[in-house]
């Protein structure tokens, strides 16, 4: 499933297109995806301009210029294409050194977004062959009351995330540290890879119970300043270079992202641990059903 910097990618590559573009039409391929597709959702949006695209956690949300929000989910496999209908963007070159051609196979684009913009018409593709994402509709008003988003945590990509916030929600966790990293009512979007990566960077071990990185109310500890630090530079890192590229993920433009080959433990099982300081190796665990990647020489 595509995680937080993948998610920004996406958002960031749809956004020149998408935002002030208006939608004429929205053609539905299906009347569901993970989920029934809202009985309303063409008829929401046609004729409505889309006035920005933002991202929460791992969802994408369609702001319209009424006050409606298209709340979306790539689920497991699915992602947008663009096509453009001027003939100097049809020939255009996608950005990227790991190009891959877009799938051709028709019977996986299960929503078409048809937008016109002063540049010219474009289409916004919604592709998905596992169909585990969804689209939803919400309102402005009642967003963070939404099902989907109420109870988030705080987003790890700014400044609300810092040694003294983190202390503070992880000070009473008896829970692993990493285990505590991935409840979405604490830190919102934070997944499998890069809380690995983060706690590699901060050298903390993902067994430590993560109370012990804590100790009074309001008051950071080197150790919660550290893995602060770590996860806002660690997604930071991902996002510049396009995300990790697992398994289906593509950028809005078909290009592939370079995180992947930055991955200092993830996936790196039995490979020397990349800390120059450091003779262990990478150990694979399993936590709570899924892989935990980490030096058990230098992260403690």
């Amino acid at each position: 499933m595509p995680e937080l910097p993948e998610v920004e990618t996406v958002r960031r590559g749809l956004q020149p297109i998408m935002e002030g573009a208006r939608i004429e039409r929205v053609e539905l391929r299906r009347p569901d995806l993970r989920f029934p597709l809202p009985l309303d959702f063409t008829a929401r949006l046609q004729g409505r301009t889309i006035d920005a695209l933002a991202r929460r956690a791992k969802y994408l949300l369609i702001h319209l210029d009424d006050g409606a929000v298209v709340i979306a989910h790539l689920g497991m496999s699915g992602s947008f294409r663009i096509e453009h209908d001027t003939e100097a963007e049809k020939t255009a070159d996608t950005p990227g050194d790991f190009h891959h051609p877009r799938s051709k196979d028709e019977k996986h684009d299960h929503v078409v977004f048809h937008l016109t913009r002063p540049e010219g018409a474009a289409r916004v593709i919604y592709n998905d062959p596992r169909r585990f994402g969804f689209m939803l509709l919400s309102d402005t008003a009642s967003l963070s009351d939404h099902p989907m988003l109420s109870g988030l945590g705080v987003e790890p990509t700014g400044n609300a995330l810092d040694g003294v916030s983190l202390s503070d929600m992880l000070r009473t966790k008896k829970t692993p540290l990493k285990s505590a990293l991935l409840d979405q009512h604490l830190i919102a979007g934070l997944g499998n890879i890069y809380v690995c990566e983060a706690l590699w960077r901060a050298a903390l071990s993902p067994k430590r119970i993560a109370g012990t990185i804590a100790t009074r109310p309001g008051k950071e500890t080197v150790r919660s300043r550290r893995l602060a630090e770590a996860i806002r530079t660690v997604i930071a890192d991902a996002v510049a270079a396009g995300g990790s590229t697992l398994r289906d993920h593509r950028q809005a433009d078909g290009s592939l992202g370079y995180f992947q080959h930055n991955f200092s433990v993830y996936d790196r099982e039995g490979a020397p641990c990349p800390r120059i300081t450091c003779t262990g190796a990478v150990q694979r665990i399993v936590q709570a059903g899924r892989s935990t990647f980490y030096c058990p020489r230098c992260q403690r």
